[in-house]
């Protein structure tokens, strides 16, 4: 049976064709989901959407609006009348150095990556308590465990630390209510994010430290978004789940 049969998902930052979020969103769909895809792009996000076939929505959504993040979830709670799964996806990186990260740096990408986060979470939320059951899936970065390294400055690093301490919380606070908070923390992962970023130098220097000697894949860590939103970890919560080819291993 579809792990996610008769399930309403919801994946943000979805609409990039080769991202994490799509992938995602497709996983969930050929095990039964029916997902809405939001992103800043109304047009993208209904175009990802459609692509995953008949019936998935698509929605602009700012996730660093509040008042936008609840405005989605009204129209999906019309539409579906419950809302079985969240993964916060929606993130920004900058390479930059710690004496060049200015305000708006800082706030950018603390405001995508983590108040996005939060916002969206506070949003579904009560429709998980009142149907006692759910399951939150956030993306962090090996940037958090290891500090960078490789894409994100200090910031990006700081930003998806915060996101582990906010899932391992809300994770704990919701629990009695039977809903999951679970963070997933890739490492070096081929996207449109990364693609080209990189000296064929540093792109040899990076696989070096992975001893499974590849770049991971969306669908790698859209497999593990898929475990830890259906009931395959059922048992799972306040985790953080890394997927990053053993560059970190603890």
């Amino acid at each position: 049976m579809a792990l996610l049969k008769d399930k309403y998902a919801i994946v943000t930052g979805a609409a990039s064709a080769r991202g994490l979020g799509k992938a995602t969103a497709r996983a969930f769909a050929e095990q039964g989901a029916t997902v809405a895809i939001l992103d800043l792009d109304a047009d993208a996000a209904k175009a990802a959407a459609a692509d995953l076939g008949e019936g998935h929505i698509g929605l602009a959504c700012n996730v660093t609006d509040r008042e936008a993040c609840n405005a989605a979830i009204r129209s999906l709670l019309g539409c579906w009348g419950r809302i079985d799964i969240l993964v916060n996806n929606a993130g920004i990186t900058q390479p930059l150095k710690i004496m060049e990260i200015e305000p708006q740096n800082y706030e950018a990408v603390t405001d995508v990556n983590l108040r996005g986060t939060l916002y969206m979470s506070q949003a579904v939320i009560p429709a998980m308590r009142a149907q006692k059951s759910g399951a939150i899936v956030n993306l962090s970065s090996v940037s958090a465990q290891r500090g960078g390294g490789i894409f994100g400055g200090p910031h990006y690093s700081a930003a998806k630390a915060g996101v582990l301490g906010l899932t391992k919380a809300m994770a704990r606070e919701l629990a009695p209510d039977n809903v999951r908070v679970n963070a997933i923390c890739p490492g070096f992962i081929a996207t449109d994010i990364t693609a080209g970023k990189l000296s064929v130098e540093q792109h040899r220097m990076v696989l070096d430290g992975i001893p499974m000697g590849r770049a991971g894949e969306a669908s790698d860590v859209a497999g593990c978004a898929l475990f830890l939103a259906s009931d395959l970890s059922a048992y799972c919560t306040g985790t953080e789940v890394d997927v990053n080819g053993g560059s970190l291993i603890h």
